[in-house]
């Protein structure tokens, strides 16, 4: 988890992206965003998508 985070973060920060401006873009909380990035959760297959889609990535390229 905390490796996928940190990729998160890594391609969020390429993007120019606040962790408020991925959250709503992908519907999710910004707070919930935050926990992602530090690995506190697990995201399912589903919350990938969206993240990927807010960035406009392949879902693979969040994964370690």
């Amino acid at each position: 988890m905390k490796e996928l985070g940190v990729r998160l973060a890594t391609i969020r920060h390429q993007h120019g992206m606040t962790q408020e401006v991925l959250a709503k873009k992908a519907c999710l909380s910004p707070g919930y965003i935050a926990r992602l990035e530090i690995g506190m959760h697990d995201p399912s297959v589903s919350t990938l998508l969206k993240l990927a889609k807010a960035m406009k990535v392949r879902p693979a390229e969040l994964l370690p």
